[in-house]
């Protein structure tokens, strides 16, 4: 592909034989078929005119077509409909961060253009996506956490059909010829709404924030303050033999005070009892920000469990149905004890 053409109004215009897709988004048929259009859309990212692609992945499954320039693609080692990385299917903002990657792309429009012929350049000379999986950058911590989330497979259920709009308002008539699915939408609010521009500068991503908080071992959940307002005990598991109670207090003592600190190597777990709740939930919102890492060894932290209520009036308090004994059964031997005709054996109608 050569960027250079003999018009000069189309000096970078893409002129591609076939566009780079991860394999999710090609589908499961070997004998695809593509339509190809000549500078048929401008690129979402640097709004330079390129080759439109557009295909079916697969039975059952939407139009599919580019919405990047192989440059963009090129540079960012994505795909160029989904914006995914191509290696490992993840968005650039995950893959960014267990990088430690900073995105270079302007996130208005000054100076768009130049950014984007210094991006035509430098996949002239070879500088293409590639690099950013070096040795340098590609550590053991980084890869463990690209591991873990990513696929082993293709998922080719993001090519299905869009929900039809129709069917939600009971006026689809088309019954089972309908290219569109016929479902209620999932519980999937917070990833409803993407943007590619934000997906490839990987910035403001529901999708990757979703995927991160998975992989930092749900801090955002296990951190989240309890319901119960007397809960102000954090719990610490992975305790080794080298830290001390002295380790956990040069940490947390900043948060506030402090009232016991209880260690327990034989089960590598600590308990730090805070005297309010809020130090508890100042030290537990900077746990899940930066993390736990005492001599080297990376700590978790979760909330501790509520006590059980014992005894009491409390209305939190369940009644265990189970270890109820039945009533004893009434005496019959006077009047005085008798409520009703029926409990009397020799009253009418008894046997």
């Amino acid at each position: 592909m050569s960027l250079t053409k003999a018009d000069p109004n189309k000096q970078g215009w893409e002129d591609s034989e076939f566009p780079i897709l991860c394999e999710t988004c090609l589908g499961d048929n070997p004998y695809v078929r593509m339509t190809k259009q000549k500078f048929g859309k401008e690129c979402k990212i640097c709004q330079r005119p390129y080759t439109v692609f557009r295909w079916m992945p697969g039975t059952n499954a939407r139009y599919k077509k580019t919405e990047i320039c192989q440059t963009c693609a090129k540079v960012k080692n994505v795909c160029q409909t989904c914006v995914l990385d191509l290696q490992y299917g993840l968005p650039v903002e995950v893959r960014d961060k267990a990088l430690n990657l900073k995105s270079e792309a302007p996130s208005t429009d000054v100076n768009r253009q130049y950014f984007a012929q210094n991006l035509a350049s430098k996949v002239e000379t070879g500088g293409d996506g590639d690099g950013i999986y070096d040795a340098a950058k590609l550590t053991p911590e980084s890869r463990d956490i690209l591991s873990k989330l990513s696929r082993s497979e293709p998922y080719y259920k993001r090519n299905r059909a869009h929900i039809c709009s129709f069917f939600l308002k009971g006026e689809c008539k088309r019954g089972e010829g309908c290219p569109y699915r016929h479902e209620l939408p999932g519980d999937n609010q917070s990833t409803a709404k993407q943007n590619i521009m934000d997906r490839y500068n990987g910035v403001n991503d529901p999708v990757a924030s979703k995927m991160l908080n998975r992989v930092r071992g749900s801090n955002e959940s296990s951190l989240a303050p309890p319901a119960d307002k007397s809960v102000t005990t954090l719990f610490i598991t992975g305790i080794d033999l080298d830290i001390t109670q002295d380790d956990l207090q040069g940490f947390f003592y900043v948060f506030g005070d402090i009232k016991s600190i209880i260690v327990a190597h034989k089960t590598k777990c600590a308990f730090i009892n805070f005297a309010t709740r809020t130090s508890a939930e100042l030290a537990a919102d900077k746990v899940a920000e930066v993390g736990l890492k005492i001599k080297g060894h990376s700590l978790k932290v979760v909330w501790a469990k509520p006590k059980p209520n014992s005894g009491g009036n409390s209305n939190n308090k369940t009644t265990d149905y189970s270890k109820m004994q039945p009533p004893p059964p009434p005496s019959i031997s006077g009047k005085d004890t008798q409520k009703y005709p029926s409990q009397n054996p020799s009253a009418q109608g008894s046997t």
